[in-house]
């Protein structure tokens, strides 16, 4: 097991860094992804990237090991389940709007709906299908959707992510739009997902360990230390852009959508591990 003890001094690597570069397919960008990180971290076995900071460091896995027998997002899971399950006021229920009755169907999100012509997130799913059976939405960075969300991960886990990239220009241009948004600058920082995620993964930034990109949706929804509660993907790229003095974007909406689709098909071939706890 790799223990990183670089300090984040600058924005490069030995490497050669993945770069978001017009006209390469979705699948060459995954498989050059991946090889970077396994240059990177030759110690780290592929699927252990779904545990990012404690793949790369002996005494923080130690900890959050430690965690696992209790961990604190039980509670908010049981109540996932529990919503999940009661009827709404038609009768009808959570698993009239999902493949399987939405158990084990985590890893399918998010997938491009080909006619609606966008990228649909399980979140998403969820707050449409409360509209169309006439109950109002949830709001998406935490509380109930992020239960609810937990508790439908918590049926995938260990089933590997497929996302899948149809082949046709609306498809791959929302592909495109998340990859460029993980790669461009922002904020007073001028960072990039790629900045810390990329580049700098392995390395510490003051007290914070940065984890790679590879196996990062696998973890969502979270119970971060930082928060006390579990909270949603959207909720995290929020608090990334705040991090670097960006503006953040509304949680759900266009970018961070597309943003989740293309860092969720970097992640095929990894199994869901969510809900998790992350510092």
């Amino acid at each position: 097991m790799l223990k990183a003890k670089v300090i984040l001094v600058a924005l490069g690597a030995a490497l050669v860094v993945p770069q978001a570069l017009a006209g390469s397919s979705p699948e060459e960008d995954r498989k050059e992804v991946v090889e970077y990180f396994k240059q990177r971290f030759p110690d780290v076995p592929f699927k252990e990237f779904v545990n990012g900071q404690y793949a790369l460091d002996d005494d923080r896995r130690s900890q959050w090991e430690s965690l696992q027998d209790f961990p604190p997002y039980e509670f908010a899971v049981a109540d996932g389940k529990e919503m999940f399950e009661t009827a709404f006021a038609n009768g009808k229920s959570y698993a009239s709007c999902f493949e399987n009755g939405g158990i084990g169907v985590r890893q399918n999100y998010p997938y491009f709906d080909t006619e609606k012509k966008e990228v649909i997130t399980l979140e998403l799913a969820i707050n449409r299908c409360r509209e169309d059976n006439g109950e109002k939405p949830l709001r998406y960075k935490k509380g109930d959707i992020a239960s609810i969300s937990a508790y439908m991960a918590s049926t995938s886990q260990g089933k590997e992510f497929d996302i899948k990239v149809p082949d046709e220009p609306a498809a791959l241009a929302a592909y495109q739009d998340g990859k460029e948004f993980y790669y461009s600058r922002r904020g007073q920082l001028n960072f990039s997902c790629a900045s810390c995620h990329v580049q700098n993964a392995g390395n510490w930034i003051r007290a914070d360990l940065l984890s790679p990109t590879l196996g990062q949706p696998s973890n969502f929804p979270v119970h971060r230390s930082k928060w006390g509660e579990l909270g949603t993907l959207h909720r995290r790229f929020a608090g990334c852009n705040n991090n670097v003095r960006a503006e953040p974007l509304p949680a759900q909406g266009t970018e961070y959508r597309n943003l989740e689709y293309f860092l969720t098909y970097m992640s095929n071939g990894l199994p869901v591990v969510g809900p998790a706890t992350r510092p």
